[in-house]
């Protein structure tokens, strides 16, 4: 079998509201798919994290080394491309467009052997995954101490029992909502924060003092991921636990990540860190070193897919016991019109509850009438 393509989709879709995390507005959802043919008649998709148009260039650029190669020697075509661009992109978009070539390649693989991708991943230790509700950003109207903690009561009520809180607005404004989320969801349901590395150590240490009465399950990336000594400042101070590596690439990457002992949670996004194959070695390292990995996911139905594959064959975080605490699922609640579109089955929860999809490959199949209905003009 060999590759006859290799296409890429810039998907676009304007937001009925704009919503704001730390550093950002959006009023626009892009998604960059990678299309990989066979001349055995298998399509495999990928997905890459990113800004679209950039990683749309890199698969671009990269696609002519694949035509005619094995799709299914997923780690010989990896050490491959990233030998030849080692020189240029040993992180950023150059791992993140290799990232959805990789997913592709683990879809037709799967489809070749006619069973989920999981299974060849080693098998799976789980067929369903507790999700945590990512939303509770900021808006252009309204008081944020009223939209977000009855936002945050309505994930609650359809069954979720983790939700995400974005801060990052300045310390008092975010111990307010902290407190008030709280208050909202009851005790019983896990609450994070994530700070989009808007603070530094000081400023993040303040800010984690002020909200550790309230039981936080994880502060996601307090500071820029460059400052790894800041990690381990805040780290050290607090006694919540530390999360972060959205903005880390590849086992090398998170090897020294990993050795400065920065983090308690890696959260790698699967369509960033270099692919299926990458996060599982990742994946085992991150074991090794004893610390958690729940990915980081923000996309379409592809990269949720490309996650719960991952998220099946994850140990869990502790020791084998009669209560293992499972890894999670990031479960993104905003308004994404492509998300699910792109499905012919979308990916829905039960409960909070996600299934992993057990047909070959991913386990989806896309819809490409959606493709052309969101394609970028």
């Amino acid at each position: 079998m060999k590759i006859t393509s290799v296409r890429t989709h810039i998907l676009e879709a304007k937001l009925s509201q704009p919503f704001a995390y730390s550093r950002a507005w959006y009023d626009t959802r892009t998604a960059m798919l990678v299309e990989i043919e066979t001349d055995a008649g298998l399509t495999g998709w990928g997905e890459c994290y990113g800004p679209a148009r950039i990683t749309a260039a890199v698969v671009q650029t990269i696609a002519p080394w694949l035509i005619g190669e094995d799709p299914l020697c997923t780690d010989v075509l990896w050490q491959t491309v990233y030998a030849r661009l080692r020189d240029h992109g040993q992180k950023g978009v150059v791992i993140q467009g290799l990232s959805g070539i990789d997913i592709a390649l683990w879809d037709i693989k799967g489809k070749h052997f006619g069973v989920p991708a999981y299974q060849l991943l080693g098998g799976a230790s789980r067929q369903e995954v507790q999700a945590y509700a990512t939303g509770l950003y900021r808006r252009k109207t309204g008081d944020p101490l009223e939209y977000l903690p009855e936002e945050a009561a309505g994930y609650v009520a359809e069954g979720f029992r983790a939700v995400k809180l974005k801060v990052g607005f300045g310390i008092a404004e975010d111990a307010t909502v902290t407190r008030a989320v709280r208050e909202a969801i009851g005790p019983d349901v896990a609450l994070m924060v994530d700070a989009n590395h808007a603070y530094d150590a000081v400023a993040a240490i303040r800010l984690g003092r002020l909200i550790e009465r309230h039981d936080i399950g994880w502060f996601e990336e307090p500071v820029p991921p460059e400052d790894i000594a800041g990690y381990r400042a805040v780290k050290s101070a607090l006694s919540i636990p530390v999360a972060g590596g959205e903005c880390e690439f590849t086992r090398f990457g998170f090897r020294d990540l990993f050795a400065s002992h920065a983090l308690d949670i890696a959260q790698p996004d699967t369509c960033a860190a270099g692919g299926l194959t990458e996060c599982k070695k990742i994946a085992d390292m991150s074991e090794a070193f004893g610390i958690r990995y729940n990915p980081h996911v923000w996309g379409t139905g592809i990269a949720i897919a490309a996650s719960l594959q991952l998220l099946a064959v994850l140990p869990s975080h502790t020791p084998t016991s009669l209560a293992p605490l499972e890894p999670m699922l990031e479960f993104d609640r905003t308004e994404h019109p492509i998300r699910q579109a792109i499905l012919k089955k979308p990916i829905a929860h039960a409960n909070g509850v996600v299934r992993v999809p057990d047909g070959p490959g991913l386990g989806i199949e896309i819809d490409r009438e959606a493709l052309g209905h969101f394609a970028a003009r």
